[in-house]
């Protein structure tokens, strides 16, 4: 028996040696799949991960300090900064924000909300439910005389970063007075942390209103409306619909795969679609961490895809994949 478990030590021992931990923090958005890929890829790459979800803002500030072995933020940094910090950005899965209520009597993707009322609801010029211009996008809808409280994140936010971008697009008075960013001056509404948090904040006031992540309102059944796309359509949000935005993105002209899908045309596109991204040092202080972290990544991109798609979230198309692929190998050998 001891000669039988000092054999079983000798084997594993090497296995166990070759294990490398990475570490990673930031974005809240892709922590669930961060977390099945890295399950799904440590007996394959010998990498394990740990990772942090304390939002962008946090990702980014960590990765610049070097604290981690990559950042993760669904914002892409300027091209400016990336350069100065000697960073690699490169896109890793999609996914959309949605917009979740708490209106008595209403259900799941009953409400219409046309975007010039979304504007104006976190602008705080839109403030009852009864508003005429919810009115007149749901004649079949009974609403209340019930006011409307916008939720936003208290955090910085890849998240927010993508709900200013589309307030942004929609409404030129709200990119001239506050703009998009990770976090902003809000005009009107409450703060909360985290999905959790505005998830709780609109659970607890009726007649509030709010954005998460896709995959967050629908693992914890939020209640979601349809929302108004640029060629006039409604639309639910779904797989589908997110898809369809996505077909529409032009990727490998953007300067460091920081492509816009908000606001995509077509009948069927989810108005509020990005991509998240993970910045890695480009002349790392520890190149063979630095080669673990790029591993891992390829593995995701080559093996993740039904990971990532049975989590709702949309996998980024295969040239976009082989253009991050090779970006990041073309890094390690520099």
């Amino acid at each position: 028996m001891c000669r039988f478990a000092a054999v079983i030590f000798a084997v594993l021992a090497p296995l166990a040696a070759m294990a490398q931990q990475i570490s990673g923090a930031g974005a809240t958005f892709p922590a669930p799949l961060y977390e099945k890929w890295a399950e799904a890829a440590a007996p394959a790459t010998g990498v394990t991960l740990d990772y942090q979800a304390i939002g962008s803002g946090g990702g980014q500030e960590q990765i610049l300090n070097r604290t981690v072995d990559f950042g993760a933020s669904d914002a892409p940094m300027d091209p400016a900064t990336l350069a100065a910090a000697d960073l690699l950005q490169v896109p890793t899965v999609m996914g959309a924000v949605v917009v979740i209520v708490n209106i008595p009597g209403i259900g799941m993707n009953q409400l219409k909300l046309p975007d010039t009322i979304l504007a104006g609801i976190y602008s705080g010029t839109v403030t009852w439910w009864d508003d005429p211009g919810i009115a007149a996008a749901n004649p079949d809808l009974t609403l209340p005389h019930l006011a409307i409280t916008p939720v936003h994140r208290a955090d910085g936010s890849g998240t927010t970063y993508v709900w200013t971008s589309y307030l942004c697009d929609i409404n030129p008075a709200w990119k001239r007075t506050v703009g998009a960013a990770t976090e902003v001056s809000w005009p009107a509404g409450l703060g909360a942390r985290g999905n959790a948090g505005v998830a709780a904040s609109i659970r607890e006031i009726a007649g509030a209103v709010g954005y998460v992540e896709s995959t967050y309102a629908l693992q914890n059944n939020l209640i979601t409306v349809q929302l108004r796309n640029q060629a006039g359509y409604y639309v639910s949000p779904s797989l589908a619909a997110f898809q369809a935005a996505a077909a529409q993105a032009d990727w490998l002209t953007a300067k460091d795969f920081a492509v816009s899908i908000i606001n995509m045309p077509g009948a069927e596109s989810w108005p509020i679609v990005s991509a998240t991204f993970v910045l890695i040092p480009r002349h790392p202080d520890d190149p063979a961490q630095s080669a673990n972290v790029v591993r891992f990544f390829t593995w995701a991109y080559k093996n993740g895809a039904d990971i990532a798609a049975s989590l709702h979230y949309i996998p980024l198309p295969r040239a976009v994949q082989d253009a991050a692929m090779a970006t990041m190998k073309k890094q390690i050998q520099d």
